[in-house]
């Protein structure tokens, strides 16, 4: 098994860090920019800052977290929400971003990921892809955080982003995100049989048996978790003390709902992968 990057993905709405489930019920959690700190503290190889209403409002409007972020971190940041054209992406990038993830931009114009991998380079360029599986069996591109159904089949729509240039696949089952019941692996092992670029994994990781089957059984080369941490780090009553100065605390202080969760973070989860692989991480 080889070690996978664990990145942490962090959804934006506004100035706060917000999580649902199924990509709905959005809660506030606090300080996103705090929420990265201590990732990036506990080891994380890449952030992930999603804003979850840019693209349903046009705009983008996380450019100073990305500034601020950038500032204080080595390790990769991707950004997506909002990116619309290649000006966007330049925005992005010279912000501090090093990479970006496209999804509603690419499904109006797939152009945008030839030209944009043209210009900043394939391994800039992360195509998102967020899928339901309908009732007759087929997984299918929703765009907008989840909010717009398209209609179209997600694994052609893999093959051709591959061809256009994307240089990663961030594949997102809605129908597991936030659930913390695992990782769809037949959609990812589907998936990997299809493109040879990286894939991305994220939606629906629980703890950390999770992870390895995705990467072991699903061929991941990445995982982007997002409800697995922020809830372990929530379940640190320090780091509530002292870190949350925002967010929904009557939600917060009950957060035994989401016990399933436990109390992982980043750092237990790569000593446990690298006990695994038997290799230097």
């Amino acid at each position: 098994m080889n070690y996978p990057r664990i990145i942490a993905r962090l959804d934006i709405k506004g100035p706060n860090l917000v999580k649902g489930i199924h990509l709905e019920g959005l809660r506030v959690l606090g300080s996103p920019n705090k929420f990265a700190k201590k990732y990036v503290e506990d080891g994380a190889d890449e952030l992930f800052y999603q804003d979850v209403v840019a693209s349903l409002y046009g705009r983008n409007s996380i450019l100073d977290f990305i500034k601020e972020t950038a500032q204080n971190i080595s390790i990769p940041l991707t950004v997506g929400g909002g990116i619309r054209k290649v000006d966007d992406i330049n925005d992005v990038l010279k912000a501090g971003a090093d990479k970006v993830a496209i999804n509603t931009a690419a499904i109006k114009n797939p152009l945008i990921i030839k030209e944009s991998s043209r210009i900043f380079g394939s391994s800039t360029i992360i195509a998102s892809i967020e899928t339901i599986k309908s009732k007759d069996g087929q997984y299918l591109a929703y765009t907008d955080n989840g909010r717009e159904y398209t209609g179209i089949n997600i694994f052609d729509w893999s093959k051709e982003l591959e061809q256009l240039g994307a240089g990663e696949i961030l594949l997102t089952s809605i129908d597991q995100e936030g659930t913390g019941n695992g990782f769809d692996i037949q959609l990812l092992k589907k998936i990997r049989s299809m493109v040879s670029i990286p894939v991305i994994a994220h939606g629906g990781f629980g703890n950390y048996k999770h992870i390895i089957e995705a990467i072991k059984e699903g061929g991941a080369n990445a995982v982007a978790l997002s409800s697995m941490i922020h809830y372990g780090a929530l379940f640190n009553n320090e780091f509530i003390n002292n870190e949350i100065i925002e967010g929904n605390r009557s939600f917060i202080s009950n957060l035994r709902q989401f016990k399933s969760f436990g109390q992982t973070d980043v750092r237990t989860i790569k000593n446990d992968l690298k006990d695994q692989v038997n290799t230097r991480i």
